[in-house]
């Protein structure tokens, strides 16, 4: 199964960011979605699929996910089941405001972000206390914050 959760960072951070919903990658959960579907559907399942992104608004997605189980339901019971297993990593995305939905569940910027921080925590070696890894996180998402600001001028 791919995935982008860090056991050791979700840890660490997890007590400090109690609202946030882990969202998996959606080319992730695409691939582990279609490792279960038969070939010969794939590409309705995937059309599918993408029908819950292009929503409007929260209701209409969670609305639309329903509608998906159900189409699923009777042709693909094990892919309608994972889905609905995924729901919430799926639907994360939701909680914001629709305009920033795009770069909310096209989380490559993410990405780049943890390899960032992991980057940064290979350079320090050993991190003393739960306190030390708030901080060097911190820093490095507000440089990052800092440098999206200014771009976006």
């Amino acid at each position: 199964m791919t995935f982008d959760a860090h056991a050791g960072l979700v840890a660490a951070i997890g007590a400090t960011v109690q609202r946030a919903a882990w969202q998996q990658r959606r080319t992730h959960y695409a691939a582990n979605l279609m490792s279960v579907t038969l070939k010969s559907y794939r590409p309705w399942v995937k059309a599918q699929r993408h029908t819950i992104y292009d929503q409007p608004d929260n209701d209409a997605a969670h609305a639309q996910f329903d509608r998906v189980i159900t189409a699923l339901e009777d042709k693909l019971p094990a892919v309608a089941k994972h889905l609905e297993k995924a729901r919430a990593h799926i639907l994360a995305f939701t909680a914001f405001p629709k305009e920033v939905w795009r770069q909310v569940w096209s989380n490559h910027l993410n990405g780049r972000l943890n390899r960032e921080i992991k980057r940064r925590t290979d350079v320090v070696g050993i991190i003393h206390d739960r306190g030390s890894i708030i901080r060097l996180i911190g820093a490095v998402l507000t440089q990052q914050h800092d440098a999206w600001a200014e771009g976006r001028r």
